[in-house]
């Protein structure tokens, strides 16, 4: 009687299918994959059947660890192209009512959102395309919202192109997940600019059923510039305003950071590449006090300087609505609004490491790659 082989030789786990895609199969899926207006989830699960269908067939862990996303996840999706092949990339039918809407006329009302405009606008209004498509406003509506489209919004972005920006990038957020013993971490910009404002009617107070009041048109009385260095550890901030933002009120400003921090503590500053943080008399300054340290955010990545979220919480609480006669009450409404936030500061905490947001910008990049665009 043979032995049976022993635990240690047999395959652990459930034995994968083997997946084999034709050349029409893979040029539809990678069509999938790399469309930018694909539905997300759908674009996920043609890169999950890509990935299964290479020789050597991966192991669905192996899938798992490359896409991010669980074995199970990756199960699934493998079993369910194996048994219906690209149908089984969609989700199924959910019990209930016939369906009136066709996938032929989902795909037409998103196809055309993303890939078309009218001919009098810049894009499209549920009206509008209800219109175009013979539908009405109400599917297309509903259409809209199980696929997250939103015509009516834009949203501003910039990507860096500092060809140093991956080292920078590890460098400022190295120093707020990990900050050097026996030192301070500031981050240091400044707010120039900032117009004392008054509106030239009397504002009407809030009263029950009408907000407050203001006229369109304002009368400008003139401007100040806010310096402010927030410590990342504590919240705390040191301000100082100046009529003007050059590098001579920019030194000034260090010196006052170097008179208010502890004299046995360094002192690492991060701050933005403005042309008045680098000039030969602040060169000249650091070298006289070697316990600063700079660390430049990448060109165009102030949302990595944690100043800008606190230069934020200002505008919108206290000078987007308020109304100045001067410079001076300007100021006054200003250095009152920072002793406030002194008195119970709230630090703001970082919590994603380099290499998260760095994956996160190549699976974005990934994700517009080849689209034209």
């Amino acid at each position: 009687m043979l032995a049976s082989p022993s635990r240690a030789s047999r395959p652990l786990g459930r034995p994968k299918a083997a997946l084999s895609v034709s050349a029409e199969e893979r040029e539809a899926l990678e069509r999938l994959s790399r469309r930018r207006k694909t539905a997300q989830a759908i674009a996920l699960r043609a890169r999950i059947v890509l990935a299964c269908a290479t020789d050597p067939q991966p192991t669905n862990g192996e899938v798992a660890a490359r896409l991010g996303v669980s074995q199970a996840t990756v199960g699934k999706w493998r079993r369910r192209f194996i048994e219906k092949r690209l149908d089984g990339l969609y989700d199924e039918p959910r019990p209930g009512a016939p369906r009136t809407v066709s996938d032929e006329d989902v795909e037409r009302v998103v196809v055309t959102t993303l890939e078309q405009t009218p001919t009098d606008a810049t894009h499209w209004s549920t009206r509008s395309l209800a219109k175009a498509t013979g539908m009405s406003k109400s599917t297309v509506g509903r259409i809209w919202g199980a696929f997250e489209l939103k015509p009516h919004l834009t949203e501003s972005f910039k990507l860096s192109t500092d060809p140093l920006f991956v080292e920078k990038v590890r460098d400022v957020v190295g120093v707020y997940l990990d900050p050097p013993e026996r030192a301070v971490v500031l981050c240091v910009d400044e707010k120039s600019q900032i117009q004392a404002l008054n509106r030239s009617q009397p504002i009407l107070p809030l009263v029950p059923g009408t907000p407050e009041r203001r006229s369109h048109d304002y009368v400008r009385h003139g401007t100040t510039s806010l310096f402010a260095a927030l410590d990342a550890a504590s919240g705390m901030v040191i301000s100082s305003l100046h009529a003007r933002h050059r590098a001579v009120e920019f030194r000034k400003f260090l010196a006052r950071i170097d008179a208010e921090v502890p004299a046995g503590l360094a002192i690492h500053l991060v701050l933005d590449n403005y042309a008045t943080h680098k000039t030969p008399a602040i060169k000249r300054w650091l070298v006289r006090h070697p316990r600063f340290h700079l660390h430049f955010t990448p060109t165009s990545s102030s949302w990595l300087n944690l100043v800008e979220r606190w230069f934020s919480e200002l505008t919108t609480k206290k000078i987007r609505r308020g109304a100045h006669r001067s410079v001076r009450e300007l100021e006054r409404d200003i250095k009152s609004w920072v002793a406030t936030w002194n008195e119970n500061p709230r630090p703001y905490v970082w919590v994603k490491t380099a290499d998260e947001i760095l994956q996160a910008l190549a699976r974005y990049c990934e994700r517009i790659s080849g689209t034209g665009h």
